[in-house]
């Protein structure tokens, strides 16, 4: 396969990149100091649109693969999502209220943001797994997707902060951002829309609808563990990223600092990416993955002493060991997925790759919503006080202690709790149920 062709493919992951990182980085930080809205309403806000994506996911990948038995393609779904999601994500910050009328805008648009993302995230998915019928070369297609995801979420954490800075910070700062960022969005998801059109979908002659979808794929174990370990992981992440601007102005005392924090973790993953797929191709994914969990865990629970000591230095340099870690923990799994799929449509007869990819993005979608939501729950729990950006305030102990636990002891844990659950992957793998 061309390099073309997989450039066309992957640069839709800046877009996916972006959509996914900025509300889990700046949403609940947005809702908490910008708005006024209480920690425990804002977790609500963050994880409620995505909980519904859960239950449209695989619905939309049923619909994926119904048009693809029509017309051989993903297309329109794929350009529906590349078009709308980019309007109602700028609209997300755009809320003319604070306190609970601004929790309600915000509800409201992000449900029509991640829904829109569904229609382009759940094909775009699935693709891989029709491009090519060699493991090595979807490795390969994986590996260019990764990076340009990786440069997505590095443009993102990057980028996003510091517009906000650019204008000004509060309500204009974040509304200049919005529209900075769905541009971004709009620009890289329609390259890939129209760079794709060149895959023939093969989801076989007979559409199943979601329930039989699913019966028939209901023994594939491998790829349920797969996901299970995935999306625990995903949880983790999710709330280290929402930690991130909490822990740059209340533990580093300079919010400016959340650009850099995020770059350090995500920036050395962009070169990590081939390095970690030309280890798995001479080790193995399943070896190569679990060393990166185990070295995710470690670097993130020293990074508590040293947040505790606002020692930035040291909390930065941990954070680029996670972000080379944060590599193979996005590639890996990703490059191991479209493998079970196939190995399906062996058992079964059927390739359902839209069913299929519509489980695991239902499964992502919930563990990067749930993250944040997690989060906020520990930040009511730990007495966090909601401020506009106006007036801030000052943060008991207890505050200050609950967002700290967040960037690094919990997702270590976390981590730490997918290790059994990727044992029983391989265990399944081998033995094939």
């Amino acid at each position: 396969m061309n390099k073309g062709r997989l450039a066309g493919y992957g640069v839709g992951s800046i877009g996916t990149g972006v959509f996914s990182t900025v509300p889990g980085l700046l949403l609940l930080f947005f809702l908490t100091d910008v708005l006024a809205v209480p920690a425990a309403l804002a977790g609500v806000v963050v994880v409620a649109p995505k909980a519904l994506d859960v239950l449209f996911n695989p619905i939309i990948g049923a619909a994926s693969d119904r048009e693809a038995v029509r017309t051989a393609r993903r297309t329109k779904l794929l350009l529906t999502g590349a078009l709308l999601m980019p309007v109602a994500f700028a609209t997300m910050f755009l809320s003319p209220s604070s306190g609970y009328a601004g929790a309600v805008w915000v509800t409201l648009a992000f449900i029509g943001a991640s829904v829109a993302f569904a229609a382009f995230q759940v094909p775009y998915v699935a693709l891989p797994a029709e491009m090519s019928d060699e493991p090595d070369t979807r490795l390969r297609v994986m590996t260019w997707r990764i990076v340009f995801l990786t440069l997505g979420i590095l443009i993102a954490g990057g980028l996003a902060p510091a517009v906000v800075d650019l204008g000004g910070g509060g309500r204009p700062g974040y509304a200049l951002m919005g529209a900075v960022v769905g541009a971004i969005v709009l620009a890289a998801c329609v390259t890939a829309t129209l760079s794709t059109r060149w895959v023939r979908s093969r989801p076989g002659g007979e559409v199943l609808g979601l329930v039989a979808a699913f019966r028939t794929a209901r023994g594939n174990r491998p790829f349920f563990l797969l996901m299970a370990a995935f999306v625990t992981q995903a949880v983790g992440i999710a709330i280290m990223l929402a930690a991130v601007p909490y822990v740059a102005t209340y533990w580093l005392g300079d919010y400016s600092l959340t650009s850099i924090l995020f770059v350090c973790v995500v920036g050395p993953s962009a070169l990590a990416v081939p390095v970690w797929s030309a280890l798995a191709r001479r080790f193995g994914r399943l070896r190569c993955f679990t060393v990166a969990m185990i070295v995710f865990t470690v670097a993130a629970a020293l990074n508590y002493p040293l947040g505790r000591a606002s020692v930035t230095a040291g909390v930065l340099s941990a954070a680029a060991v996670l972000g080379l870690c944060y590599a193979a923990l996005q590639v890996l799994p990703l490059a191991m997925m479209p493998d079970a799929i196939v190995a399906d449509a062996a058992r079964t007869g059927q390739v359902q790759a839209g069913a299929f990819t519509g489980a695991w993005t239902a499964g992502e979608t919930a563990g990067l919503a749930v993250g944040p939501g997690l989060y906020a729950l520990m930040l009511a729990a730990g007495g966090f006080l909601s401020s506009t950006f106006d007036a801030p305030v000052t943060q008991p102990g207890s505050a200050k202690t609950a967002l700290l636990l967040g960037f690094t002891v919990v997702p270590a844990l976390l981590m730490l709790a997918s290790l059994p659950i990727l044992r029983a992957y391989g265990r399944a793998r081998t033995t094939g149920n």
